[in-house]
């Protein structure tokens, strides 16, 4: 008892190993503290090139580049945040393009059936990505692939170049703003509102990040997980049918290429990682990938006003999502250490 009572006390862990400011700083504050620093850097470099990259034209460039892939990432990332990903909105965006045009023909009143119909068609496309994973227990990354093989291959065997028509009314859509901000932006930060909102308020988004946490213990806590699996699919696939038919009202036309030229599929998945959601699934949210999205639709506009080339664009881009992963995934780490 008295070797007991005389050996000293273990020390105790300092309470805070980092800086109160620095446990502030999560993903989400981090983008969008380096996005202000982008726009500092770029509207230097665009001055001294003698250009302003923050001028009306500047930032009416950037929100329209981030509207399109904006929502494509809103879509994107309700299914990483479930673990998995969706390799087939590219040529999905393409395809919605075409019906969409396609069903308006030119007609003002083929508007709202255009739309339905090209919404309706996602669906199944997501339906069907969300069934094959689950049902036939198909790797995400496999199945969506296969889904976007099969969509390029009716577009390669169906299509020559753009086709259909979009009548002048709903072109609107594309080119009419208020002030400096485009309506389709609004719209798109409309879209990311709701997504927050059913994220963190409701059952079904509590059930993704259950889901993405740990798929076996969702199900054995009751979380119909395949059920959850297919839901994000759909909306994922809604989300980029979204963006075909925003495209469409943008080129007067479908384009069957329009979504993989721009690489949607890989740019949708970096703003989602830029933004702070683990690959992994369980942690993550809208709010860090819509600023992943401005920053990539920043450096687009800094680089086309540089006039620098696709490729070094390419490896920048490149370096900023594997320095801002790398971050995020030691600070993982020292939590966990923790």
């Amino acid at each position: 008892m008295t070797a007991l009572a005389e050996r000293p006390a273990a020390p105790k862990p300092p309470a805070h190993d980092r800086p109160k400011w620095t446990q502030k700083l999560t993903p989400v504050v981090s983008v969008y503290l380096a996005l202000v620093v982008l726009l500092i850097v770029g509207s230097v470099l665009v001055a001294v090139d003698g250009g302003m990259l923050l001028d009306q034209g500047g930032i009416l460039n950037i929100l329209t580049r981030s509207t399109t892939l904006g929502l494509v990432a809103i879509g994107q990332t309700l299914v990483i945040l479930t673990g998995k990903l969706d390799l087939s909105v590219a040529y999905l965006i393409g395809l919605c393009s075409l019906i969409a045009a396609e069903t308006m023909a030119g007609d003002p009143g083929n508007i709202v059936v255009a739309v339905a119909l090209t919404l309706a068609v996602a669906a199944v496309v997501g339906l069907v990505n969300g069934l094959v994973i689950t049902r036939l227990k198909v790797n995400a990354f496999i199945a969506t692939l296969g889904t976007a093989l099969i969509i390029r291959g009716y577009l390669e065997n169906g299509y020559e170049g753009p086709a259909g028509e979009v009548p002048r009314a709903f072109q609107h859509l594309g080119y009419d703003r208020i002030g400096p901000i485009p309506i389709s932006t609004l719209l798109m930060l409309a879209l990311a509102g709701l997504a927050w909102w059913y994220l963190g308020r409701t059952r079904g988004g509590y059930h993704i990040y259950a889901v993405g946490g740990d798929e076996d213990v969702a199900r054995l806590s009751g979380v119909r997980t395949n059920r959850t699996i297919v839901k994000a699919h759909v909306l994922c696939s809604v989300a980029a049918g979204l963006a075909g038919i925003f495209l469409a009202s943008r080129l007067g036309s479908g384009a069957p290429y329009v979504g993989t030229d721009a690489g949607y599929d890989l740019e949708s998945i970096a703003a989602v990682v830029l933004g702070g959601t683990l690959l992994a699934g369980g942690r993550g949210g809208v709010a860090g990938t819509i600023g992943g999205v401005l920053i990539l639709a920043t450096l687009d506009t800094i680089f086309d006003d540089l006039g620098v080339t696709p490729f070094f664009k390419d490896v920048v881009r490149g370096v900023v999502l594997i320095v801002a992963v790398a971050l995020y995934a030691r600070r993982q780490v020292s939590r966990r250490g923790k």
